[in-house]
């Protein structure tokens, strides 16, 4: 894609991307296993080794490091789902830490505002989000969308890790990189900023209005 873009002379990229979380977590830390030999958040930390392709070649290029998809609750069975007790939890091993959520939708759209700023924001690192919240506070606007109690399942990252679906253990370190760099993780993706490349960045609760009966319920 780097090289395709040279030979054509494109003006602006945007190379949608993450945090290397090797930055923050070597693979010598425990704190999380390290996963395929060489990486802690393996969808993260690729993304970000493709960073030098386009750097490399002298490309006008903005980083979009992008958020939790909101779309996963329909898609990626993220959803609130029946536990023992009959209750519906929705399951985000974070704790009370923030996460940084967004429609997808509202991506391209924010990329579409970076783009109308012209050369503003090339050779920067721009990341979108509509809002930050943590489990309880998206379990509360799930059960007033839903019209039924929906708790925070607030399990650890290692539990999460033992579910043993396929990427269990990426998405485990995933959550526990957001939640123990909060601080660094939200503070790279300015709301404010969003809203001002996009003025009709959705908010969660305006998201589930318009797409509650699209979250299958467990």
């Amino acid at each position: 894609m780097a090289v395709a873009a040279k030979e054509a002379g494109v003006r602006h990229v945007i190379w949608s991307t993450f945090e290397d979380t090797r930055l923050s977590v070597p693979l010598s830390d425990d704190r999380m296993p390290t996963l395929q030999g060489k990486y802690k958040v393996p969808h993260f930390d690729a993304k970000a080794e493709a960073n030098p392709y386009f750097t490399e070649r002298g490309l006008p290029t903005t980083f979009l490091l992008t958020s939790f998809y909101w779309e996963n609750l329909i898609y990626f069975g993220m959803g609130p789902k029946k536990g023992p007790d009959g209750k519906l939890a929705f399951v985000l091993p974070m704790g009370d830490k923030k996460l940084p959520g967004i429609a997808a939708s509202d991506i391209g759209a924010c990329a579409y505002g970076i783009f109308k700023r012209g050369h503003e924001f090339v050779g920067k690192t721009v990341g979108v989000a509509g809002e930050h919240l943590t489990g309880a506070q998206m379990a509360a606007a799930l059960s007033k969308a839903l019209g039924q109690e929906v708790v925070h399942g607030a399990v650890t990252p290692a539990a999460y890790r033992s579910f043993g679906f396929p990427g269990a253990d990426d998405l485990g370190n995933m959550f526990q990189f957001k939640a123990d760099f909060e601080s660094l993780y939200c503070g790279h993706r300015d709301l404010a900023l969003c809203r001002s490349l996009n003025p009709k960045l959705q908010t969660f609760a305006q998201w589930l209005a318009a797409n509650k009966d699209r979250i299958p319920i467990g």
